[in-house]
């Protein structure tokens, strides 16, 4: 009898990520389902993600400016003070070993007035003195006591080239330390989002809304707001996309995404069908796990400088069946801004169904009215005792669209 004997080929495997191969996209849910959400974007618009693995550091000193400007105060800092006193050391050393070299460390005892020695540098007489001088030289302060002459042909020489690297590390040192001073960063601390996003009605449309004002008088200029939603998805091929990005609709076809934020507004983002919530309702909101990021811009009034805030919104933030506080109020001659109720909502009528649902339901509201019209313009008319028993005539009357409530479609289609 033959037997299948197996082929001792060996088969390449195919290379696939890391979180692949130890987390399928099933056991990924399953996973994230049980822990808590993890933030993409923190509530201060810190970005949660960080960079590991990095072999190619070298990119890094291709733009030493920038990287400079990135580093912390402290470091900065340090930094900045490094490279003053190692160039001025540096600096220094040159004219010790020159007057070393010329032998003017050897003449300094020289009490024969007819033959005088020229040095190179006057009254360069040890290390701390040549390290003086360096300082004078490339800060330009020049004492006068110590003074370069006309013998010294390499001196002249070092002298320019010092000045000329002292101007590049002067340019180079203190236009860092000014872009890092003038840093819009803190400019952002002013610019403040409500700490829940709501989803109510807003003339006749499901709508989510947030808050975002400005607490300077100094405005920003040319304000744009953004809005991104931040949710894994899994293609129809089983491709599984972690943080996957949808941008969310807020006015950019209508310009109303373009601010003047003088005072707090309402951003709003209509949930129709080319919104990313169309299908989602009260009771599956709190159990996707997903997150709003929103994005500020503008440019600062005082300094020119573009200015950018960002906060987020989980969706145990998202709050259901609510709209926010007022806070502009009319005094005498002026607007007032209350910001203790900045961050206020309360609760008002709103449909938990989802958008879509929403929509279907309106859609086959003409549908009836016209059968209803059609039927008596043909003579079907209910009897007076028929209609008196009919539960339709017994309060079940159809009620316009208000704060958000529709009628009851199941009764008028049986109308």
């Amino acid at each position: 009898m033959e037997q299948d004997v197996e082929s001792p080929a060996t088969f390449k495997p195919h290379r696939v990520p890391k979180q692949a191969r130890e987390d399928p996209p099933n056991k990924i849910a399953e996973r994230d389902r049980s822990r808590r959400l993890q933030r993409y974007v923190q509530k201060d618009g810190k970005c949660n993600v960080h960079h590991g693995n990095v072999r190619e550091t070298y990119r890094y000193l291709t733009d030493l400016f920038t990287t400079l400007v990135d580093l912390k105060w402290m470091l900065n800092l340090f930094i900045f003070v490094l490279v003053y006193t190692v160039t001025w050391l540096t600096f220094g050393f040159a004219w010790w070993f020159i007057a070393y070299v010329r032998g003017d460390l050897d003449h300094l005892s020289d009490s024969d007035i007819d033959v005088k020695w020229i040095p190179c540098v006057e009254n360069l007489n040890s290390f701390v003195s040549a390290f003086l001088f360096s300082i004078e030289t490339e800060t330009t302060i020049g004492y006068g006591y110590r003074v370069i002459t006309d013998q010294c042909p390499e001196g002249i020489l070092l002298l320019l080239i010092q000045s000329v690297l002292g101007s590049i590390v002067n340019a180079f040192m203190v236009g860092c330390m000014f872009v890092k001073i003038s840093q819009p960063k803190k400019r952002a601390e002013t610019l403040v989002f409500s700490t829940n996003a709501v989803i109510s009605m807003r003339d006749g449309r499901l709508c989510l809304m947030f808050r975002v004002g400005d607490l300077r008088n100094s405005h920003i200029v040319e304000a744009s707001i953004r809005a991104k939603l931040i949710k894994s998805k899994q293609t129809k091929e089983g491709e599984f996309i972690p943080l996957n990005q949808t941008d969310m609709n807020v006015g950019y076809n209508t310009g109303e995404d373009r601010l003047f934020l003088v005072s707090p507004l309402i951003i709003c983002h209509e949930i129709n069908q080319g919104s990313p919530f169309w299908d989602v309702s009260r009771s599956n909101l709190h159990t996707d796990e997903l997150e709003i990021v929103v994005i500020l811009e503008g440019m600062v009034e005082a300094t020119g400088m573009t200015c950018q805030a960002r906060s987020s919104y989980v969706s145990s933030e998202i709050k259901w069946g609510y709209r926010f506080m007022p806070v502009l109020t009319l005094e005498d001659g002026f607007y007032e801004v209350d910001y203790n109720s900045f961050h206020d909502i309360y609760e008002t009528n709103t449909p938990s169904c989802s958008a879509k649902e929403l929509f279907g339901a309106r859609s086959r509201l003409p549908f009836t009215w016209s059968l209803g019209s059609k039927l008596s313009q043909q003579g079907f008319q209910m009897s007076e005792q028929e209609t008196k028993k009919s539960p339709e005539y017994q309060g079940k009357i159809l009620q316009p669209e208000r704060n958000g409530d529709i009628a009851n479609v199941e009764n008028e289609s049986k109308v």
